[in-house]
């Protein structure tokens, strides 16, 4: 059997393509066990003969009982790989929740990232994950960021950088990979259930949608992520280049912004807002700011989170605290 498919060949151009990573590079590779991970494990050993990669591997093993037996399972498979291993056990049984254990999963990576010297961490999500996570985005309510998520690249706070380089393939594909080359795949109980939001449309709604409306709907939901990750680096951009005309302190420019696009908008004041308020601006605090470009001297907004109004005064609007 050749050590080099399709698969491979698939991943190792979207690398280079996208300059994901560098010849040389010290990478740490985040391996659950399932299928898509396993798979990006050996493709990255596969091709690190041609790219000098030093690769190591690190396991999260959230304390469930469903995870029982898993960190053993993954520690043979490394241990038969010959790399380097990192386990890394919750201090306190994780409640099984997909949005917390995620975080801890992303802090514990950076941690080991920082203290060992890892240039990448590089996760197994594929095309499958981006399609997924563009609808469960959708149904919770976002703007185009949250629906563009799960990017190719992403530089992280510790100097590091995260890179996701399946986003390409499907799911389907990882599993026949594994299939071809025999790897061991462990099968997670908690992607069974279907009381998590993620894992009822991974396993009915985009089923679903393919047997009854599109047989390639999962590819074409990644496409239209890829599309909107085009355009909100465009108009993030843009943000950029004028939001110091627009933002002075913690005053926003008023009749400056209104000359903008509402697009525009929008993102200025989400900016603004962001610098102003306790937590991340919803939706709705973003349009009621809007309105007040076009309002009264004197007018305010309702009151946000921190006990925080927004006043107008002449050209300005500007925080006030309740």
């Amino acid at each position: 059997m050749s050590s080099y498919s399709l698969v491979h060949s698939l991943v190792e151009n979207q690398i280079k393509k996208r300059n994901l990573i560098d010849k040389g590079e010290r990478i740490l590779i985040a391996l659950s066990g399932g299928q898509d991970s396993l798979c990006l494990t050996k493709i990255l050993i596969d091709l690190s003969l041609r790219w000098s990669w030093k690769l190591s591997v690190a396991h999260c093993d959230h304390g469930w009982s469903t995870d029982r037996g898993i960190a053993e399972h993954v520690g043979e498979l490394v241990k038969n790989w010959d790399l380097p291993f990192y386990l890394q056990k919750s201090q306190n049984a994780l409640p099984e929740n997909e949005e917390a254990a995620r975080h801890w999963r992303y802090q514990v990576l950076q941690e080991i990232a920082s203290k060992e010297n890892f240039s990448t961490i590089v996760t197994g999500h594929t095309q499958s994950d981006k399609a997924e996570t563009l609808l469960y985005n959708l149904i919770r309510g976002t703007g185009s960021s949250g629906l563009a998520s799960l990017n190719w690249l992403r530089l992280l706070n510790n100097g590091s950088k995260l890179v996701r380089p399946m986003l390409g393939i499907s799911r389907q594909d990882t599993g026949k990979f594994c299939q071809e080359f025999g790897l061991a795949i462990w099968h997670d109980e908690v992607n069974e259930k279907l009381k998590y939001a993620r894992n009822r449309i991974r396993l009915e709604v985009i089923p679903h949608l393919a047997n009854h409306l599109n047989p390639q709907v999962e590819q074409h939901l990644a496409q239209t992520a890829e599309i909107l990750r085009a355009e909100d680096e465009y108009l993030d951009s843009l943000v950029k280049q004028i939001i110091s005309q627009l933002i002075e302190g913690n005053r926003l420019n008023r009749r400056s912004v209104k000359l903008t696009p509402l697009a525009i908008q929008r993102r200025v004041i989400r900016s603004f807002l962001g610098q102003i308020l306790p937590k991340m601006p919803n939706f709705e605090q973003v349009e009621s700011t809007v309105n007040l470009l076009n309002a009264s001297n004197g007018s305010k907004s309702s009151t946000f989170a921190g006990r925080i109004i927004l006043q107008v005064e002449g050209d300005w609007i500007v925080p006030k605290d309740q």
